[in-house]
Parts: C-alpha cells; structure tokens; sequence
C-alpha cells in the first residue's frame, strides 16, 4: 500500500462529500460536504487537497445499474477535470453505484432519521467511495479504479 492522505469525493448535484485517509491508506474518515454554488466547490476541494497534502484524489463515478453513463457521470468527470487541472494531485475514478444507497441504509440502521441525514449524507457516500478504494487497493495491489485519462473529454 502506498503511503499518503487521499481525498474521496462523492459529487451530487447539490452538495460533494469530502472524505480522507489516514497517512497508511487503512480507514476512510469523513471530512465535510460542501455545497455547489458557482466555482466555490472546486476552489474549496482544492483547498482541502492541498491542506491535507493529498497524494490522490478519488472520485466516485455514478453509472446506471447497466454500467451506462448518465447525466450525473458526466457531471462527476466534469468536476474531476477540474480538480486534476488545478489542484496538480492525480484523480482517479471509480464505480460508486449504490453508495448513496448504502449511506443512507447505514445511517437509517444507526437510528437516524432522513432530515438529520442531509448534511452527512454526501459525507457518509466519500467515506464509502474512498474506503472501498483503499480496501481494492490493499487487497489486490493495484491502483484502485480508473484514470481520468480513459474518460476523454466530450
């Protein structure tokens, strides 16, 4: 496993979840959610990164249940290009179907209602998105998920 902080970013049309690693790459924490209104996402993403000497970003990547794009992967490459761009850390992506889904499911098993949920949703997703990247990581040797540069620009 490669030493260093990673960032997790699980982009909704609303809000990002943000997520790190410890320096080892053993356990994903929660960081914040920010909320998308104009440029101020990416500058706040790449204030993060850079505070936290991030060594990779991953990004959770929505497909349909197929495996088809969708207006919300695209949404989600768009954000990665522009992190890649101006924060000068690597991004990758990788599949999150259903972590929205698995997030909200842990939270209702925690006893939490939806409307106390909306602020740590978007949290709760990066943790999962980036905990299964480093667990794939860990488990098989390789990087997790895919460059950027397999999903060129339309």
């Amino acid at each position: 496993m490669r030493p260093g902080v990673r960032v997790g970013i699980d982009v909704g049309t609303l809000r990002i979840g943000v997520a790190r690693s410890d320096r080892d790459g053993l356990l994903a924490t929660p960081v914040q959610t920010i909320q998308r209104t104009g440029d101020a996402p990416i500058a706040e993403l790449v204030a993060i990164i850079t505070e936290l000497e991030a060594v990779e970003v991953i990004i959770g990547l929505p497909l349909s249940l197929s495996g088809a794009h969708t207006a919300s992967t695209e949404d989600a490459l768009i954000v990665a290009r522009e992190l890649a761009l101006k924060a000068d850390t690597p991004c990758r992506v990788i599949d999150e179907r259903l972590t929205t889904v698995s997030a909200h499911s842990a939270l209702r098993s925690a006893g939490k209602k939806q409307k106390q949920t909306r602020s740590v949703i978007d949290q709760v997703a990066a943790v999962m998105i980036l905990q299964h990247a480093l667990d794939s990581e860990r488990s098989s040797g390789n990087l997790p998920g895919k460059e950027l540069s397999e999903f060129p620009a339309q």
